[in-house]
């Protein structure tokens, strides 16, 4: 029998017995048909993922999906506003479930197209003990203070190392709540010799990694953002700033830390993948990742001929020096609400529940590869490799960085080359940081400037047709 299929039968027959002792089959018999509409982007996925194992729970709701791709269809279109299109997707489809990003709850929350779901949480006296409080007050923020949607899951980074670099080379293994500094100064602690696609490194990223990519790894874990959406202003030319440039620039210098050659991969088939990543192939002390490379780890194992395992361990963090009990590297990425005015509220809180609920963290508890359950206490290892760590700092979701997405295209075409070059001159030791700063600032922010003016322009024109 197929390993898959046979893989499938045993998490159904799982389920089944999960949710037969809480579900009464009688009592699913009376109850009324029912469909609930649901926004989603591929109906494969959503049946694996949730579909199944709720049609189990409640077989008497069918769930019709209103598939993403065509928010899509129109993205040739030069005027193409993705938020434009899914109001426009919502208002023609009626999906009563929505599947959203922070910033898209933040928008459709504010215009009052979103339910709150506190009051369907106290009314069914909902138990939220174990959903992850960290991530509650993140969605919290989105809406202003209001709940308006909930995750089952969320990805979140931590310190991954090799446990055998370490007892090699009689270095102290990373401690849980570590800032990037002390990441860093324990990456140096490693030889810096040999060649470079054979020698071992003190940290090394799977990409490999670079100035500006450290620099602004480092910032996100610190809650900077280089713009202020209240001031439209480019932020950047700052003592926060300046310091972690300085952090990245003396880390790469110090030949401790993994660069990529070039583009890096390029192409090929998967052992070329996973020979392009240091920490996966062994030569990296550590790396910040998700649960994602241990998916990837695992998978290389099996597949690659002459794979050298070893032993991995996990530590909570990075951390904010200034906040060390919470960790931004934490990503939501599918967050369900309801529409507000939905005919079928109940079905779609059903649904909601479920999948956020604690009999759908038991099944899907060694599923890591897409982000680790939102109910704590549930997935506590991945192939012999403890993820409690992982729980241990509480999630604080960047809701800054999707501002980004509110700021014209046109502009990153202009200040990626901006940033490029004063980096360049900063690396040849050409610029000093607070020269290469203040530059990329004055002309970030005319690139700014003129993007949001042309754009205006152009919604102008739109708005006359």
């Amino acid at each position: 029998m197929n390993f898959r299929r046979l893989q499938k039968i045993v998490m159904v027959l799982t389920c089944i017995l999960l949710i037969a002792g809480c579900t009464s089959p009688a009592q699913n018999k009376n109850e009324e048909k029912r469909t609930v509409k649901l926004m989603f982007w591929d109906e494969n996925a959503f049946y694996r993922q949730y579909g199944d194992l709720f049609s189990m729970k409640y077989p008497n709701t069918e769930v019709e999906l209103a598939s993403i791709s065509k928010i899509y269809r129109s993205q040739q279109n030069e005027d193409f506003d993705y938020n434009e299109e899914l109001v426009k997707f919502i208002e023609e489809e009626q999906p009563d479930i929505l599947l959203l990003d922070p910033s898209e709850i933040k928008k459709l929350g504010a215009d009052g197209k979103l339910t709150e779901l506190q009051p369907l949480i106290d009314r069914d006296k909902y138990d939220m003990t174990t959903y992850s409080q960290g991530i509650l007050e993140s969605i919290k923020e989105m809406g202003e203070g209001k709940l308006f949607a909930l995750s089952p899951k969320f990805s979140v980074d931590g310190i991954l190392y090799n446990a055998d670099l370490f007892k090699k080379y009689g270095v102290e293994p990373p401690h849980d709540g570590m800032t990037w500094q002390e990441i860093i100064d324990l990456a140096r602690r490693f030889p810096t010799d040999g060649e470079a696609k054979e020698r071992i490194y003190g940290f090394g990223t799977q990409n490999g990694t670079s100035i500006s990519d450290l620099a602004s790894t480092i910032a996100r874990s610190q809650g900077l953002n280089f713009y202020n959406d209240k001031t439209k202003q480019i932020t950047i030319n700052t003592d926060s700033w300046k310091n972690v440039y300085k952090q990245a620039l003396d880390a790469i210098s110090s030949k401790a830390i993994y660069v990529r050659e070039g583009e890096g991969f390029q192409g090929g088939n998967m052992e070329d993948y996973y020979a392009s990543q240091p920490f996966l192939m062994g030569r990296a002390a550590m790396t910040v990742e998700s649960t994602y490379m241990l998916s990837n780890i695992k998978d290389a194992s099996e597949h690659m001929k002459d794979y050298k395992k070893f032993e991995i361990g996990i530590a909570a963090g990075p951390v904010d020096p200034a906040d060390p009990t919470k960790t931004r590297g934490a990503r939501l990425n599918e967050l369900f609400a309801i529409r507000a005015g939905s005919p079928n509220m109940d079905a779609a809180w059903d649904f909601i529940k479920f999948v956020n609920g604690e009999e759908f963290a038991k099944v899907r508890s060694k599923t890591v590869s897409d982000g680790l359950s939102t109910r704590q206490g549930f997935t506590k290892d991945y192939n012999g490799i403890s993820l409690e760590p992982l729980y241990k700092l509480q999630p604080k979701i960047n809701l800054d960085e999707n501002i980004r997405d509110a700021m014209p295209l046109d502009f990153y075409r202009e200040y990626s080359p901006i940033l490029e070059r004063e980096v360049k001159l900063l690396e040849e030791n050409k610029k000093t940081i607070d020269e290469a700063l203040n530059t990329i600032q004055i002309e970030a922010q005319a690139a700014l400037d003129k993007a949001v003016k042309d754009e205006e322009a152009k919604k102008g024109q739109k708005d006359k047709k």
